[in-house]
Parts: C-alpha cells; structure tokens; sequence
C-alpha cells in the first residue's frame, strides 16, 4: 500500500498529496510510538517497503483501526482541498463560477433580465428548514466526531499559519493519540440524551455562524452583479430560514422518546437559544465601545436604557454603572440580564422573542442616526437575523408517530371511554370517516385525567398534553409538525385532531402532516390531499397559516420498488400533489425525506433542488439532515456555508422558474414511466424469487448490522425478521457494505435493454434528455455513481458466504447481467466510457481500492466465523461483535457511508 502519486495526480490536487501525506506521517509515528510496527508499515499511502508477510491474526484489530482513521484522514484531507478549491476559484473567477451558489443564481437572473427588486421579493419570499434527524447511520461516536473537528481546523490552520513544522507534527499526533485511544465505534448504543447534545451543538454553534457568513456570501454576490446595495439592508430581504429537529419528537418505532424526553428537549431548545442570543450580546457589547462624549446619544436609545435600569431594580443599576459614558454597552448590559431572566422564567426577563427584537431594533436604529450605518450592518444585523432564525426555541421540534399506532391508540381511548365499539383498527374507511366527522362535531373529550389507558394511548397522550403545556407557556414557535408515518387514508390524518381535542391542542392552528412513503402510498397521495384540504378543521388551520406541508419519503420508495420507481413515484406525487393544491388555493410546501445515500434521496442539494418538476418548489421546503450527513454537510465551518448557501440559493432559482413544461416534457415522462416501470418489475421479480431473502440474509453482513450500536432506534419496526419489517436503512447499509450497492441501480439495466428491443426511437431519445431534462440528468449520473461504487469481485466474495451453490449462482446471475447491461447502456447513452467520464471518481476509489480489498477480505472471513460461532457459542459470538462493528465503521469511512 504505497503512496500513489499518479492517483493523486489525476485527482488534480497537490495540496491533498502534501496535507495526506503529513497526517499518515504523524499517524505512523504515533503508531511507532505505540510499539505498533506492524500496523505502522501498513498505513497506506505512504512511501515505505512493500510488506510481504501476512498480517497476524492478532494484529488484525489494530489494523483495522487504522485503516478506518486513514480513511477518516483522508475524508478530511479531500473536504478542505474541495473548500480550497472553491475559494480560490471564487478569488480568480467570482463567486458566479461556483455551481448552486448565489453568485451563479444572481448572475442567471440578471441574464434573464430581472430587475433588482424582483430578485429581492424571490428571495424575501423562500423558506427553508433543515430539520436534523437521529436515523442509525451515524457509526461515529459523538467525541470522535469533535476529534474529527479539532484535526480539520488543525490542517486548515497549517495551511495559512506560518509555524515549524515540529509545530504542526506534536499538535497532529496529539490529536491522533487521543482519536486512537478514544476508540472509533459505539460499544453501547447511544441514548437520545448523547443524540440530542449532537444535535444541539450544530443547532447553537454551527448554524448560527453559516448562516452569518451566507448572508455576507449574498451581499457580496450582490455586489459583485452591481445591483443596489440598498435592497439588501433589512432582515426581512434575506431568505427566511428555520431549523427542525426529529430528536425526541420522533417516536415512529423508537420507544425511548417518552413524554419526558419531549418535555427535557423542548426546555434544552430554549434553553440554548437563550445563551445563544447571550452569547451574541455579550460580543456586541465588547464591539459596541461608543462613547457618550464622542458622539450625541439617540433619545430613544436613552429612554430605553433609563427606562430598563427602572425595571431591573438594583441589578439593572449595578450593570448600568460598569460603562460609564458608554451607553451602548450599557444597553447591551441591560438586555443580557433580561437574557438570564429570561432564560430562567423570571417576570423581568423576555418572555417572547418580539421585546428582545425590539431593544436590538433601538440598538440598531441609534447607530444609524450617528451616521454609524457601517457598525449597524456588521454588529447589529447579525443578531436580528439569528433572532429571526432561531428565535427563543432554537428549533421546532416536530413530532412523527405511526399511523398503526394511532390506531391502537383510539381503540384503548375507545375502551377507556365505555364505547359500544372499539375495533376501530377492523372498521373499513367509509366506517372510520362516519365516526371520526360526527365526533370532531363536538367538544367533549373521551376520558378524564382518572381513567386508565393502555401504553399506546398513555403515550400518545401524555406527549400531546407536553407540547400544550409548551404552548400554553410560550407559543407555538418550537413546535413543529404532527406528522403520521404509513398515511393510507384520510382518516390517518383525522384521527390526529381527535387526539387534538383530547388533549386541549385543537385550540391551536398545529400542522398535521401525510407522511407518504412507499410507492403505493405516493401514488395515492393527490386523492388523499383533496379531501383532507377540504375538510372543515384543516380549512381552519389553513385559514391562519395557508400553507400545507406533505412529507415524501425516499427509503421505503426505494426499498418498495427499486430507485427508477422510487424517484418516478416522488417525481409524479410533486407534480400531481401541486396541481391538488393550485385546485384547493393552498401553498403546498414539501417536505423531503432525504437519507444521507443516493438509494434514500441523498445527493447534491443544488442539484437534488434542479430536478424537482416545474411549480413544485413553492418557495416553501423543508427536507431532513440524517445522521451522518449532519457530519459531512455541516461539520466543519466552511462546509456548512457552503451547504447552507446551495440550500437556501437553490431554492430561490427553483422558485423562480417559469411553471408551464417544456413542450417535449411529456413525451420524455413518457420514457422515464417505461423505464420506472420495466424497473421495478425486475427489482419485484428478483426480490419475488423464492428464497432470494435466505440469498439476502448470507451475502450481506444484515444480521451483522442488527446487532450494531450505531442509533437509539431499534432497526426493525416491530422485531419480526421479515424484509418488509427492516428498515430501509439497514437494508441500504448491508447492500453497501458488501459492494452490491443493489437499491442504488438494479433494475435499469433490465428496463434499458427493453426499450432498445421495443422503442428505438425512445431509446435514442435518452442522450438529448440529458441536455433538456434536470431529471433524467440527476437520475442517471446518481446511477451511475452507485454502480461505480459496486464491486463484482467483492460481490461474489460475499455471496459465496452462501453454502446453497445452486441459489448463489441464480441470483449472481441475475445481478450481474443487469449490472453489466446497465453498464453498456451509460457508455452509450453519455457518448463515452465511464472511464473516461467518471476519471476522477475511479481514481478516487483506486485511492481508496487496496485498503479495503483488506478489509472486505477479513470482514468476509470474520463474518463466516462469527455466524458459526452464533450456532454453536453465543458467548464466544458477542465477544467477537466489537471487532465486527469496528471493521463495518473502516470500511463505510472508505466507502464514505453508510445507510
């Protein structure tokens, strides 16, 4: 495992090969320092003898160890050359050259002739939510990911700080001993207490400052395209923007997020966003040193401090009289102890965040009436925009429950009450509807606080009556959606406001949202969306916020029909779900289940938002940020500007496309159904072959998987060892990890070869609509990527793990001729070979190829070890997990995911 300079080379980036090669170097002398020789010599990507002995049997987990943290370095190393690059490109180039950012969306509009202030009202009127979720598919444990952090910002800082090298190499093996003997996997799994920290750390410190550094990015486009600079003054000119949170909302199968933990989440949101705003104020007071006898004092701004130091009493004195003659700090003193009030639910503290706003609005207007319009741009603007992004909630916390559940819940509720009959789980949708509309006519509640529940309707109860009290207390900002996994029918989403009532929450105008998952679902959602926009109690919550929110999932899609059905089926649900809502006047905004792998909807942003179909992007988005994408997307700084500008710039331009189609649009949706279609019938057929599940269950590490510790949430939904029962993560997960990466391409290869056999023209159609159709383009090249990322060799490795030779060759035959046609196909339809196309993505896997050729080779032994072990020492099996997990963890570092 030598250091490759070639590959390097093609890869295009010196910089990479120097910041690589002093990582790997610090790592091999702490190796040797740790008396690890052995492991030392093999690090890869170094300049030292080939070793030509096997590696001990003993040594194996320390070397796995290393090969993960390599290519956790490596991963590093490639995110701050892709940062380097984008920043120099914008310093020779302008920030128009970079795909996706506002300097490019600002520079087509100005093409296309907009003016200035029609740019501003697209912008004004965007909003867009991540919402960060804590889906299992972050194998890292949370002090690692700080490590993680610590070694970025100490190779970013190498780069532009002039030190000895002896500097740099003691601060880098520190960082490395420390990541080593802290250990890379989860042994336990991890609680939702540790979740929520993570989740809490990117919600206060990361995106406060993305967000800063997205709106300088704006103006500086702005500037740059020559347009008034006036327009960009306000907060209410920027995008609007918010952030969600699933961690401790969500209960969909996850037993651990009771009542409580919805309570303690909603006090750490506010909590945070409290010393967050503190934290804020307290740099605006050192920066904000303005002397009384330098300049003439703002009227308004001396009565509010006057008028402050009256209602604080002796305290607002004491921190009115630290800065004399300095009135702006003194205001600033002021406005942080009715922070600490505030956050500790005192009378004098602010209680809503719209008083605060108005002490910042005094703060900044009184800078702009000394002519200080500088110092209110850099000083004060910051904090209006980050009150109006985070207000006194941080984020708002949606809560996610299934539909099967509700249902067990109102029969209990139903029980509890006495009722005649309470099957409800057996009664037909006509039956349901009858009862659910004759009971939302009333009032009354089915039971009293003395009665007694079963645990579903307990639960489901006693989590709606935390988010009243919430509300009752301090609105209804931190609240998110009410969103109903598995929606079927209309009564999935009634049944919800029968719960409203119940619990005193029908007095609020909250979102209860279809969460439309597999493709039978997707593909009924507009007949579901009609009537439940017309009924009388969602008339009314649309009546005070006139925007419904649908969820479209992309795991259960794909799992349920393959990734050509799956991207067809969410494709066709946004087109005919937007026409439903233009029908009923209501803004639709989609909310998009994104997972962090192209199987689940993962990708680019920029281009992910591009793809959508004409109109569908209303202005309004929201989409999850899962598990381990938080880290990619938004763990370091520069990363997380640059994924917020893509997020927030996108959908501008999306907002802004025309609505009618293209003329030959229906004839190319036409192809794209066939294809969608002849896909997913071969995906059916090869998931419908008898005992392809028991094929399933020896070729990829699954039962491996079921036993990681890598989320909170169990990996099935109710425990029953069926592939419907998995979740869609595992199955992505196991795929991948043996090199299959079936859910990401199989089936087209299949769909191709008959439309070429049947519909010539069609098939010679496909090369122009990459040029006239986003959609067709975004689709095959994440095909295409997946199917890079497979492995033929390691593909048959695994599924020799299957002792049933007659079976293992039935299916390999079958995976491996769509994976060959569909590989054909791609040449053709782009015009050139993969080899040529996709060079650098080939290099990068030659990078990385050898080192896990190592690992699958010892995770496959292992594994048939570990499964024989499970039959005959169950004791002797758990011992052998933690090494498992550990190789799982090196080799999704090297694939770069996991599920």
């Amino acid at each position: 495992m030598r250091m490759d300079q070639s590959h390097l080379a093609l890869l295009g980036m010196p910089q990479l090969a120097d910041d690589l090669h002093f990582a790997m170097h610090c790592m091999r002398k702490v190796l040797l320092e740790l008396q690890l020789d052995r492991i030392a010599q093999r690090l890869p990507w170094l300049a030292h003898p080939e070793v030509e002995e096997d590696l001990p049997v003993e040594d194996e987990q320390a070397f796995i160890q290393a090969m993960g943290m390599a290519f956790q370095m490596l991963n590093l190393c490639e995110e701050l050359s892709a940062i380097n690059y984008r920043s120099k490109r914008v310093v020779e180039q302008g920030s128009s050259s970079i795909r996706g950012s506002w300097g490019e969306t600002l520079a087509v509009w100005k093409a296309q002739g907009l003016s200035a202030q029609e740019m501003v009202k697209i912008i004004s009127a965007i909003e867009a939510q991540p919402v960060l979720t804590a889906h299992p598919t972050e194998s890292k444990r949370v002090t690692v990911l700080d490590i993680h952090r610590e070694v970025f910002e100490l190779l970013r800082q190498k780069r532009h700080q002039l030190q000895p090298d002896d500097y740099w190499e003691s601060r880098m093996c520190s960082l490395l001993e420390r990541w080593w003997r802290t250990g890379e996997i989860y042994i336990e799994k991890p609680d939702i207490p540790s979740e929520r920290r993570n989740a809490i750390h990117y919600l206060k410190h990361v995106f406060p400052k993305a967000l800063r550094r997205s709106d300088e990015s704006l103006r500086k486009s702005w500037k740059e395209m020559d347009l008034d600079a006036s327009l960009l003054q306000e907060p209410q000119a920027f995008p609007k923007l918010h952030f969600g949170s699933w961690v401790g909302g969500d209960r969909d199968g996850h037993p651990f997020v009771t009542a409580e933990v919805t309570r303690e989440t909603l006090h750490l949101h506010r909590a945070a966003a409290f010393d967050l705003h503190a934290e804020s104020v307290q740099q605006l007071a050192v920066s904000l040193s303005l002397s009384a006898y330098a300049q003439e004092v703002p009227k308004d701004l001396q009565q509010a401090i006057d008028h402050l130091v009256e209602n604080l009493g002796d305290e607002g004195r004491r921190a009115w009289a630290r800065n004399p003659g300095e009135p702006w700090r003194q205001f600033c003193n002021l406005i942080l102890l009715k922070l600490e009030a505030g956050k500790q639910q005192l009378l004098h503290g602010y209680s809503q965040p719209e008083e605060f706003q108005r002490h910042l609005e005094i703060l900044n207007s009184s800078l702009l009436q000394i002519g200080a319009g500088r110092m209110a741009q850099e000083y004060v603007f910051p904090l209006l925009r980050q009150l109006e992004v985070f207000g006194f909630h941080l984020a708002k916390l949606d809560i996610r429950q299934n539909s099967a559940f509700h249902e067990k819940a109102l029969e209990q509720l139903l029980d509890a009450s006495g009722a005649e009959r309470t099957d409800y789980s057996q009664w037909d949708e006509f039956q349901r509807l009858a009862f659910l509309n004759q009971e939302l006519k009333g009032r009354r509640p089915f039971t009293n606080g003395n009665l007694a529940l079963g645990d579903e309707a307990k639960a489901l109860l006693s989590c709606y009556r935390v988010v009243n009290e919430h509300i009752e207390a301090f609105g209804t900002a931190g609240i998110g959606s009410f969103i109903v996994s598995m929606t079927r029918s209309l009564s999935d989403l009634l049944v919800v406001y029968l719960f409203f009532r119940e619990s005193g929450l029908d007095r609020f105008p909250l979102k209860v949202v279809p969460l439309l998952e597999t493709i039978e679902d997707l593909e009924g959602g507009p007949d579901l969306l009609r009537p439940f926009l017309q009924h009388p109690l969602t008339r009314e919550r649309l009546d005070v916020h006139p925007i419904q929110e649908v969820m479209l999932g992309y795991s259960d899609s794909n799992k349920d029909g393959g990734i050509m059905a799956s991207r067809w089926s969410v494709y066709r649900a946004e087109e005919q779900l937007s026409a439903v809502a233009k029908e009923e006047v209501v803004q639709l905004c989609f909310f998009h289940g994104r997972g962090g792998t192209i199987s689940r909807g993962g990708g680019k942003i920029h281009r992910f938002l591009e793809s959508m179909p004409s109109g569908s992007v209303s202005g309004k988005i929201k989409l999850t940020v899962q598990g381990e994408t938080i880290a990619q997307q938004f763990g370091n700084p520069e990363n997380a500007v640059h994924n917020l500008e893509m997020l927030l710039s996108g959908v501008a331009r999306q907002t802004a496309l025309p609505l009618e189609k293209d003329p030959r649009r229906a004839e190319d949706e036409a192809i794209y159904e066939q294809l969608a279609k002849g896909s997913r019938q071969a995906y059916m057929d090869l998931l419908q072959t008898p005992d392809f599940l028991a094929f399933y269950r020896k070729a990829t590490p699954i039962d491996l998987l079921e036993q990681s510790k890598i989320g909170s949430r169990p990996s099935r939904r109710t425990g029953q060892a069926s592939l419907k029962d998995l979740r869609a993560i595992p199955w992505v997960f196991s795929w991948g990890q043996a090199r299959f990466n079936l859910t990401g391409w199989f089936g087209l290869g299949h769909a191709l070869n008959e439309l070429e056999r049947t519909n010539m023209a069609a098939y010679g159609r496909l090369r122009q609509m990459l040029i006239d159709w986003p959609f067709w383009r975004y689709s095959l090249i994440q095909l295409e990527t997946n199917v890079l990322n497979a492995d033929i060799g390691v593909m048959e490795s695994f599924a020799s793990l299957d002792p049933d030779e007659d079976r293992r060759r039935q299916f390999m035959s079958i995976i491996r001729t769509d994976y060959e046609a569909l590989i054909d196909h791609l040449a053709r339809i782009f015009g050139e070979p993969l080899s040529t196309r996709r060079a650098y993505q080939l290099e990068n896997l030659r990078l990385r190829q050898s080192v896990l050729d190592h690992l699958h080779q010892i995770q496959w032994r292992r594994l048939d070890e570990w499964r024989q072990l499970m039959n005959e020492d169950q004791a002797a099996a758990d011992g052998q997990l933690p090494l498992l997990l550990l190789i799982v963890n090196a080799i999704a570092g090297g694939l770069k995911h996991t599920g």
